[in-house]
C-alpha cells in the first residue's frame, strides 16, 4: 500500500531538504521520491542529511515537469499554507494521511511540496484534487517543507497502522481516472464550450478554473468521466463538428 504512496518536490532549492525528506520518508515506510526540476541534485549534502535514507535518494525519479510526475496518479494532493482567491477543496494532515491510504491501496497517489520560499504556483495547486495544511499557530503557521513533509508522512504511517490493526477497512474499490485522463477532459470541455459559445475568447474569465474546481472536487469516477466525455463528443456534433 505504502509503496503506491508518491512525494513530489518541486524545484528544491536547499539540497539539504531533499536529504531530509528521503530521511523523513524512510522513517515512515515511504520510498517513492519524485524530484521536479531540483536546484542541485545529487549533492553531498543531500546524501548527508538522508542519513539511512540515502537508498531513496540513488533511486528518485527527476522529471522536468508537475505533469509528468502525477501524470498516472488519480489522487493528487498539493501542500498549502496560504489562503487562496478561489478556495480549493481542504484536507488537514489527519484527514490528507487518511485519504491517501485509503486510496493508495488501489493507484499511485501524489502528495506534492512545493518550493521553500514561495511553496506552490497556483497552476501547480490547480492540478491537485485536494489541497492540505497544517494545523499551527496563526501567528505564524508555515513549516519548513522538511518539517511540513514529516508530519505528513507521519499521518500517512499512523492511518496505515490504524487499517493493519483493523481499526478500518479501505473503501471498496472504485476506479478514479488518473491525472492524464483529467488532463484530456479538461481540454475537450474547453474545446466544446469554445465551439459553442459558452467561453468566449476575448471574455474567457476564470471559467475553466472554475470548472476544474468543481470536477476536481466532486472526483468522477472513470465510467463518469467516459460518460461526461460522451456527452461532450455529442454536444459537439450537434454544434456541426465532426472532427
Amino acid at each position: 500500500m505504502l509503496s503506491n504512496v508518491r512525494i513530489v518536490l518541486i524545484n528544491t532549492f536547499h539540497p539539504g531538504n531533499i536529504g531530509a525528506a528521503a530521511r523523513a520518508m524512510k522513517n515512515m515506510g515511504l520510498s517513492q521520491l519524485y524530484l521536479v526540476n531540483p536546484c542541485e541534485f545529487p549533492h553531498p549534502e543531500a546524501e548527508s542529511r538522508a542519513a539511512g535514507g540515502n537508498d531513496l535518494l540513488l533511486q528518485a525519479t527527476v522529471v522536468g515537469s508537475l505533469a509528468d510526475a502525477i501524470a498516472d496518479c488519480p489522487l493528487v494532493i498539493g501542500t498549502s499554507a496560504r489562503n487562496r482567491n478561489l478556495p480549493w477543496p481542504m484536507l488537514n494532515a489527519r484527514q490528507c494521511g487518511e485519504q491517501v491510504v485509503q486510496e493508495a491501496a488501489r493507484a499511485p497517489v501524489a502528495i506534492v511540496f512545493g518550493r521553500e520560499r514561495m511553496g506552490l504556483h497556483n497552476d501547480e495547486l490547480r492540478q491537485c484534487h485536494f489541497h492540505v495544511a497544517i494545523d499551527a499557530d496563526p501567528a505564524y503557521p508555515v513549516l519548513n517543507v522538511s518539517a511540513a513533509l514529516q508530519v505528513i508522512c507521519y499521518e500517512i504511517w499512523m492511518a496505515r497502522q490504524a487499517i493493519a490493526g483493523g481499526d478500518s477497512n479501505p473503501q471498496s474499490a472504485v476506479e478514479y481516472p488518473d491525472q492524464a485522463a483529467m488532463v484530456k477532459f479538461y481540454q475537450h470541455l474547453e474545446q466544446t464550450l469554445k465551439r459553442i459559445n459558452f467561453i468566449l475568447p476575448q471574455h474567457e474569465g476564470k471559467t475553466m478554473t472554475k470548472l476544474q474546481r468543481f470536477f476536481n472536487r466532486g472526483r468522477p469516477e472513470m465510467l463518469e468521466l467516459n460518460m461526461l466525455r460522451g456527452i461532450l463528443s455529442a454536444v459537439q456534433r450537434a454544434a456541426g463538428d465532426d472532427r
